[in-house]
């Protein structure tokens, strides 16, 4: 449920840690809300490894969140697919810890883990009670420092098959799995990094070699390319011993350079149309975006809700409930470092007309509601609704010690400064109705822009029409 604004300050105070008595000394005048802090304590490895920790003693759990600050954007085009195949390959033992340990060790001791990979990074998580946190800290240390002396041919093999079902499974047989790896190819040239998949293709996954994985690892993989936060139930000074007794011995890497990353832009409309194995046929808009943080990302965020999230949003109300020509609409600002994408993805109902006749209706409905915006702004009630939601589930998040570990470990990132939370919250709590329709109008095109359609293969789709 929204959080409702003069609870707001009720909401900061629940969730906020003030880090010193000194600092509580200096706490705000009554009735005004504490300044949003997560203190932290930072220092860095001989070998290079940042090192962030967060004490929290609600809960006796303890977060562990490695990022290496690599995802598929450090792939090149031929050789794709690395970053994904390590988030496998890391979970299939190292030198000290055998192939299928890693997942019993830490279930033993109630523990349980994960990993994912973006085009930006790849992060690896473990949340279990606090008197257990030697055991995360071994086992990210032995595959941070000696992963290849497992990492065999037969092992890069068997993974490789793992990660070619998987891009079956999500993309080659999914519904609509097609036309997300078809937009970011129209949107970016070859040479961009954003342009091939994060799974990778099929053939530079075949082609990959044990020699080009090895390399791969030992340039992105070492503790001068990572980040490690520890949050929960921990003493600082005692976890940073522990840190230093189980990473000091991990080898640095050479720095890795910047990513050069050429323009991205449309000229013009591009259209597109995919057949695909699906009975619905569905719209995708796309646009370039700001990059993540930077001036109008957030204003895009709070577009997003005031176009498709909820009953009362407008494309929503319009096409699902008033017109029903839709099943679902979609409005999102998809974030990312060098640059992002803002998308509008409408599926239609079932209908008698042809589907490119239905598609094109709603496109019409789509930009007759972009129209009336950048005509006026929208009401300021509109954005005060998506504000408060987005207000919930910010603090909802910080609530749980895994996603604020997280949160640490991406505002390091992108930013520098591990505790951006009050900077990130104020982004959207200072706009303002005529922010949204400015970033609407300077971004949202309506002659440059992707317009991806995916109709339904009357041969391949049972029954056909």
């Amino acid at each position: 449920m929204p959080l409702k604004k003069p609870l707001l300050a009720m909401a900061m105070a629940a969730v906020l840690i003030l880090p010193t008595a000194a600092q509580q000394a200096a706490a705000p005048p009554a009735g005004a809300a504490p300044k949003l802090s997560v203190p932290y304590t930072k220092f860095t490895l001989a070998n290079g490894l940042t090192v962030i920790l967060h004490e929290d003693h609600s809960v006796p759990q303890v977060a562990v969140n490695v990022w290496y600050h690599v995802g598929s954007s450090r792939e090149k085009f031929g050789r794709t697919g690395f970053a994904h195949l390590f988030e496998h390959l890391m979970f299939e033992g190292s030198k000290n810890v055998k192939e299928g340990e890693f997942d019993t060790l830490l279930e033993a001791a109630g523990g349980s883990n994960n990993g994912s990979t973006t085009t930006d990074r790849t992060n690896y998580y473990e949340q279990l009670p606090s008197n257990a946190l030697d055991l995360a800290l071994f086992l990210e240390s032995d595959r941070m420092g000696y992963l290849l002396d497992v990492v065999t041919p037969k092992l890069v093999d068997g993974q490789r098959d793992v990660v070619k079902n998987e891009r079956r499974q999500s993309y080659e047989n999914a519904p609509y799995g097609q036309a997300q790896i078809k937009m970011t190819e129209l949107m970016y040239p070859k040479e961009h990094p954003y342009h091939w998949p994060v799974i990778g293709y099929m053939e530079d996954l075949t082609a990959a070699t044990h020699e080009d994985v090895q390399e791969f690892f030992k340039k992105y993989y070492a503790p001068g390319n990572a980040s490690l936060v520890i949050a929960g139930d921990i003493n600082p000074a005692e976890a940073r011993k522990r840190v230093e007794y189980w990473f000091g011995d991990v080898k640095g890497g050479t720095k890795v350079e910047p990513l050069a990353v050429p323009p991205a832009t449309l000229s013009g409309v591009i259209k597109e149309t995919l057949t695909d194995k699906v009975q619905l046929p569905r719209i995708y808009l796309s646009w370039h975006s700001p990059a993540l943080y930077q001036p109008g990302d957030a204003e895009l965020d709070i577009l997003s809700g005031v176009l498709g999230s909820g009953k009362n949003s407008r494309l929503y109300k319009r096409l699902v409930y008033d017109l029903q020509l839709a099943q679902d609409v979609t409005a999102a600002q998809i974030s990312a470092r060098y640059g992002s994408r803002y998308l509008i993805m409408v599926t239609a109902r079932p209908s008698p007309d042809p589907y490119e006749k239905t598609l094109e209706r709603i496109k019409g409905i789509v930009d007759e509601e972009l129209d009336k915006l950048r005509a006026t702004p929208p009401d300021a009630r509109e954005v005060e609704r998506v504000k408060n939601g987005y207000e919930a589930g910010f603090f909802s998040q910080m609530e749980q010690i895994a996603a604020k570990a997280d949160q640490l470990n991406a505002y390091y990132f992108a930013t520098g400064n591990p505790d951006y939370f009050a900077t990130d919250l104020a982004r959207y709590q200072r706009l303002t109705p005529q922010d949204i329709q400015n970033v609407l109008k300077t971004y949202l095109l309506p002659d440059k822009r992707l317009e991806l359609s995916v109709v339904p293969d009357a041969k391949k789709t049972e029954g056909g029409r």
